[in-house]
């Protein structure tokens, strides 16, 4: 599993750890394709709505193997 994580956090596909609603699958979608994470998360309701029953396995899916954003990309504030 950490070599699939690691292909997805080179491809820039993580969760962040601010503006998630539930796992930050959307978020993490939005900011890879550059769009807003409430454009991403419309967009991917869209989507998953043309298949029915297809969010029941891709976004827990996604969950699994979208990486959380590491803490160190967000470097400690000074004096901390």
């Amino acid at each position: 599993m950490a070599s699939v994580h690691t292909h997805f956090r080179s491809q820039g596909l993580v969760r962040p750890r601010e503006g998630r609603l539930l796992a930050g699958v959307c978020a993490g979608l939005g900011r890879r394709f550059g769009l807003d994470a409430n454009v991403a998360r419309l967009l991917f309701v869209l989507v998953l709505l043309t298949v029915p029953g297809s969010q029941l396995l891709i976004y827990p899916l996604l969950w699994i193997v979208m990486p959380n954003e590491s803490e160190d990309l967000h470097p400690a504030a000074p004096g901390m």
